[in-house]
């Protein structure tokens, strides 16, 4: 990566969401400096400068190809193996290969479409915020769960998992919605996870281990079911 798209990646636009905590960062700034002697100043400063970062959403560009399954975030893959996806999601009970992306506070959070398609259901469910590269933090912790039918009728399912800092799940979509490959859907803040259930007929493409670009890295090729028999 070149020295510019480095810079251009740190100051990109934040995401709506962290308007709130960036202009009350500044605001502290403001006060503190104006009004309190200063002593909030920099404390202000500091906060308003992470909340930035934490909140950059920069533009992604999706590869021109319509058999692949995107990485519907940021981070580094901590779990690929088959895993039952939510029951909420009505999806069945039958394994699929699952690839689980970690966010560190450090990772842009906003969350992207892997796929182009129909979002089917959204499931919401309350729950803890344990250390969100844990195996159990898919049951335990509170998530946020989407279903999308592909233009081939087949389904795949994604989920948004709080962590042990991440305390606001937000998702944009709704059922019904058409969606395609690299669209952005929600944002989760502070620390969190994302998982991935493929569908019949993927080829998994990703490794434990490996970083995440959302909306660019390609974690699976999607086969014709007939060939993936």
């Amino acid at each position: 990566m070149s020295l510019i798209s480095s810079i251009r990646l740190v100051v990109a636009k934040p995401h709506p969401a962290g308007r709130p905590f960036i202009i009350g960062g500044a605001a502290v700034a403001v006060v503190g400096g104006l009004l309190l002697g200063g002593w909030l100043f920099w404390p202000g400063v500091i906060f308003t400068l992470f909340c930035l970062y934490f909140f950059r959403d920069p533009e992604r560009v999706p590869p021109p190809r319509g058999n692949v399954v995107l990485a519907p975030a940021d981070g580094r893959v901590v779990m690929a193996g088959p895993a039952v996806p939510p029951v909420e999601l009505g999806l069945g009970d039958a394994p699929r290969y699952r690839i689980c992306i970690f966010l560190s506070v450090l990772d842009v959070h906003v969350n992207r479409m892997p796929v182009d398609g129909v979002v089917t259901r959204i499931s919401y469910r309350s729950g803890a915020f344990l250390n969100a590269s844990l195996d159990k933090a898919s049951v335990d912790n509170e998530r946020n769960a989407l279903a999308i039918r592909m233009t081939d009728g087949r389904d795949i399912a994604v989920v948004q998992i709080a962590g042990l800092i991440a305390r606001r799940i937000l998702c944009h979509v709704r059922e019904g919605d058409q969606v395609q490959a690299g669209d952005r859907f929600g944002i989760i803040r502070f620390g969190s996870r994302t998982d991935v259930y493929l569908p019949e007929g993927a080829r998994p493409l990703a490794s434990v281990g490996q970083l995440m670009i959302g909306g660019e890295t390609v974690v699976a090729e999607l086969l014709p079911v007939a060939a993936s028999a």
